[in-house]
């Protein structure tokens, strides 16, 4: 049965990050596996960056129109609709950071309802070291926003707390604390905690609650453009947009 995966999540949240990982390890497996770069808002932390890493592993990616062309409007190639059409055994969608980037979801709506049952998981990614996803209540807003503008049901966080060079054992903390109550408040299931090898295992050895963990997912460090950077470059095209930051 194919298996699709989407992850969703606020900015910064590593969704880029754990696609990766996700169609590496789909990939290694020998799994027939496509990774489809879905982020229409974030010009700055992209996939498609990442092309000559995917097709060395033979896993086929599928990138927005003008993707680092330079130009800021981008849209959806007619190639999406092979994540439907063809027989894969993994998909893995990327999508935007924000409610404008989960519309791109709305379209494909009854393309993901005609799946086979199970086949289906969307999952929000949080990091809880990031602005709009640093409370219980931010959270629970933004699953609301997403799953109003993607028109699907989220069926699973990940807890992908970091700070990228500087993730210690409190991120990793933290996030299962915060994240817990939101499981317990809204009933979506924590069907993952990734990190590091080293502060997975450190954090796995102190006995949290298996509940709110899921399955443990040591993961590799692909992209390395740093959240700073990133900010600074916003501030430079729209600084506008910095206040909801």
């Amino acid at each position: 049965m194919k298996k699709v995966y989407v992850l969703i999540g606020n900015y910064g949240s590593g969704k880029s990050e754990l696609a990766l990982n996700f169609a590496f390890k789909a990939a290694e497996r020998g799994e027939r596996t496509e990774l489809l770069d879905l982020d229409m808002v974030n010009t700055y932390f992209r996939l498609t960056e990442r092309g000559n890493m995917t097709r060395m592993k033979e896993i086929r990616l599928v990138s927005p129109n003008f993707a680092n062309s330079g130009i800021e409007t981008l849209s959806l190639p007619a190639e999406v609709a092979s994540a439907f059409a063809m027989d894969w055994d993994t998909v893995i969608f990327d999508v935007g950071g924000d409610s404008t980037g989960a519309t791109a979801l709305g379209r494909y709506h009854q393309d993901f309802m005609e799946l086979e049952p199970g086949a289906l998981e969307v999952l929000n990614v949080v990091n809880i070291r990031r602005p709009l996803a640093g409370t219980v209540e931010k959270i629970m807003h933004l699953q609301e926003e997403m799953e109003i503008h993607s028109r699907l049901k989220i069926t699973g966080m990940i807890n992908n707390t970091n700070l990228a060079e500087m993730t210690g054992p409190d991120e990793l903390r933290d996030g299962y604390e915060i994240i817990r109550e939101v499981s317990e408040r809204t009933g979506v299931p924590v069907k993952y905690t990734a990190g590091r090898t080293a502060l997975l295992e450190q954090f796995l050895a102190e006995g949290h609650d298996p509940k709110y963990i899921g399955q443990p997912l040591p993961i590799d460090i692909y992209m390395r453009r740093d959240w700073n950077s990133w900010i600074n470059s916003l501030a430079e095209k729209r600084p506008q947009q910095l206040e909801y930051l």
